[in-house]
């Protein structure tokens, strides 16, 4: 197999991320958002944001707190994705104070379009559907189409918009949400 070749979704482990996890995470994860994001942001911007958010303690703090879920993607013990559901107060534009947000779902860049998104997607909504939430949220930068793209794909409509602050930079996200149900 090339090093370009993708591999089935069926080859990809989903498990729930442990503390052990924390030191992993964060270079996955502050990998895959400078990846997403770099190209289009200054780097005193993307340096600042990444040194607040994804460092060891800032990925134990998360993945110790009960009200947030962090599922990985693994192909033969690497991280190839991730996604964090976390519980909290929604927007005002959801009118459900009970729904869920997806606050993070990454795929590796050269994982990108192998099936993790859709994966990450589907076990995010599984737990959901666990935990009795009628809504799941999210927001993501109105400036990344691909992944309004996936998340309209997904049934997620856009309902309203919240700044994100991202260093000096204050950008704007969409807020987007759906119905749970199990269905793609």
């Amino acid at each position: 197999m090339s090093s370009d070749a993708r591999p089935l979704p069926a080859s990809i482990a989903l498990r729930r991320a442990s503390p052990g996890d924390a030191s992993a995470l964060a270079v996955f994860a502050a990998t895959a958002f400078v990846d997403t994001f770099g190209p289009y942001n200054r780097p005193e911007d993307m340096a600042a944001y990444s040194a607040g958010a994804f460092g060891e303690p800032q990925q134990r703090a998360e993945l110790t707190d009960p009200r947030s879920t962090v599922f990985l993607a693994e192909r033969d013990g690497e991280m190839v994705g991730y996604a964090l559901l976390r519980e909290g107060p929604p927007p005002s534009c959801i009118a459900d104070t009970s729904a869920i947000e997806i606050a993070r779902l990454y795929a590796g860049q050269r994982w990108i379009g192998a099936g993790i998104g859709a994966l990450l997607m589907q076990r995010c909504l599984v737990e959901a559907a666990s935990r009795s939430r009628r809504t799941i949220w999210l927001g993501v930068w109105e400036r990344n189409v691909r992944a309004i793209g996936f998340y309209q794909r997904w049934h997620f409509s856009i309902v309203g918009s919240q700044p994100f602050q991202l260093g000096s930079d204050r950008q704007n996200d969409r807020v987007m949400a759906r119905r749970v149900t199990l269905e793609g």
